[in-house]
């Protein structure tokens, strides 16, 4: 009679690999005290002569995207070093990074108490980035208290989410990976993300305002 085959000696040897990543920039700037001072007065004094317009943010004043023409050197300098920053991160094929011309929208956002921002993206841009000069909240209040954290969305949670909204990938570290991801910032925390990353802001239950700037980098051939 012939021997029965049996399978139970099979084992299975998994080696976890990272694929397709999303790399994001958590900055702080450091000796920037004067640098975010300027920006801050540069902002409130065209939040007093101009109305703002409305994007992603609701209950917030959100400024025109030019502000590099009017924030002054200290715009201009946080402009080079945001794309500083994503340059580090970028690759072009065939091509020299540095023989393209970088290019910054800029812009300021001023929270009160109630105000959010929507889920967006910035489409048409390679990076997107924000800097926060003025947390709104007061000497001894935490973050949890006043709200209005940023996050970033999973670009692959949409996908996932069209199958069972309950799923969730398990990442390198053995845990699963939730589809949005909460940042803890603070005065001084430049991020720089992919534009094409989907974002948002908490709503903000501070008394005083928050105060940040945001900025959309491109990289175009020269003519």
């Amino acid at each position: 009679m012939p021997r029965e085959k049996t399978f139970d000696q099979i084992k299975v040897e998994a080696q976890p690999i990272g694929l397709f990543e999303t790399p994001v920039a958590y900055c702080t700037l450091k000796n920037g005290e004067a640098l975010m001072s300027e920006l801050e007065s540069a902002i409130r004094q065209k939040k007093a002569a101009d109305q703002g317009l409305s994007r992603s943010n609701i209950g917030g004043w959100h400024s025109d995207t030019d502000m590099l023409n009017w924030g002054g050197d200290a715009a201009r300098k946080l402009a080079e070093t945001a794309v500083n920053v994503a340059k580090r991160m970028s690759h072009f094929h065939e091509k020299d990074k540095n023989q393209l011309d970088w290019v910054v929208r800029m812009w300021a956002n001023v929270t009160p108490k109630g105000g959010l921002n929507h889920l967006h993206s910035h489409p048409g841009n390679l990076w997107a980035a924000v800097l926060y000069l003025d947390m709104g909240n007061d000497e001894g209040q935490s973050e949890d208290e006043v709200g209005g954290r940023f996050y970033l969305e999973d670009p692959r949670f949409p996908m996932a989410a069209m199958k069972d909204t309950s799923f969730r990938l398990i990442g390198q570290n053995n845990a699963p990976q939730q589809y949005e991801t909460e940042l803890r910032l603070q005065r001084g925390n430049l991020v720089v993300f992919p534009a094409w990353t989907r974002h948002g802001v908490r709503v903000y239950t501070g008394e005083r305002e928050r105060i940040s700037i945001a900025m959309n980098i491109d990289a175009q051939q020269r003519a």
